[in-house]
């Protein structure tokens, strides 16, 4: 990396090892978290140079960062090049993010739960006693995804202020819901 601040290049580069983490290729989350800190929006030769990486990596980083919706293509007065910019509202971010997984890693796996479970549309009626086992373990992941989905519903439809407060009330919070 070359001419960022040390604090950007530290950052740059935590988030990058982060992204593998969470199964998000580094460069994909070293764009993101440069794009994330910049006051500006940058064009893609920027990003080649600030993060020293070629075009074409960056290009299908780009892609795939407006794909997920957190980066978007944005035009300067005056200049002919495409720039881009990251969500600057962690909140709204997280959101975005937390949908996206879902719609690519949750959804599927419960539609694929459900036709296990349905064996061509039709429920099992007489399953056979090793089979019993596994229809009760994947109805369980089932109810699990079912309970998380809801409630990720239920929070995404809060307000961010509302969200904000709830999570800073902590404790008091879950005193309150176990008293329920």
């Amino acid at each position: 990396m070359t001419e960022l601040p040390p604090i950007t290049q530290k950052f740059v580069l935590h988030w990058g090892e982060m992204g593998m983490r969470w199964g998000i290729n580094r460069t994909l989350a070293q764009i993101h978290a440069l794009l994330f800190l910049s006051e500006r929006p940058l064009n893609a030769e920027e990003i080649c140079t600030a993060l020293q990486l070629a075009r074409s990596n960056v290009s299908v980083a780009l892609r795939e960062l407006q794909g997920w919706g957190i980066v978007k293509l944005v035009h300067l007065p005056g200049d002919r090049r495409d720039h881009f910019e990251s969500m600057k509202d962690v909140f709204e971010m997280f959101r975005v993010i937390m949908n996206e997984r879902r719609r690519r890693e949750i959804d599927p796996t419960l539609a694929l739960i459900n036709d296990c479970l349905t064996d061509d549309g039709k429920p099992q009626t007489h399953p056979q006693p090793d089979e019993a086992h596994v229809r009760a373990q994947l109805e369980s992941m089932k109810e699990f995804f079912e309970i998380t989905l809801n409630f990720a519903g239920q929070l995404d439809r809060m307000s961010t202020k509302t969200l904000v407060r709830a999570a800073k009330m902590g404790d008091k919070a879950m005193k309150l819901l176990e008293r329920l």
